[in-house]
């Protein structure tokens, strides 16, 4: 299992987003995407993407300087069951 770190700060929505679909494209089942946002639209807007991919948000981090999302890759069939 590996963590890739997504620095998204200074994004403006869609961008937060779009790019957090793209990197999920990319990873391995068990796999970690942790996401650093600065938009705050991200807050809804991720946790949506996740929903509709299957994934799971580990955690959520929220502080002056920034959002971080921890999302975990799903595998096909815990997808599918979502």
């Amino acid at each position: 299992m590996a963590t890739i770190k997504l620095d998204l700060t200074g994004l403006k929505c869609p961008m937060p987003v779009l790019k957090t679909r793209k990197a999920l494209t990319t990873l391995k089942c068990g796999d970690r995407l942790e996401v650093h946002c600065t938009d705050p639209m991200s807050l809804i807007d991720i946790p949506v993407l996740i929903q509709q991919t299957g994934d799971r948000i580990d955690s959520t981090t929220r502080s002056e300087a920034a959002i971080v999302f921890v999302i975990e890759k799903a595998d096909a069939a815990d997808r599918a069951e979502g």
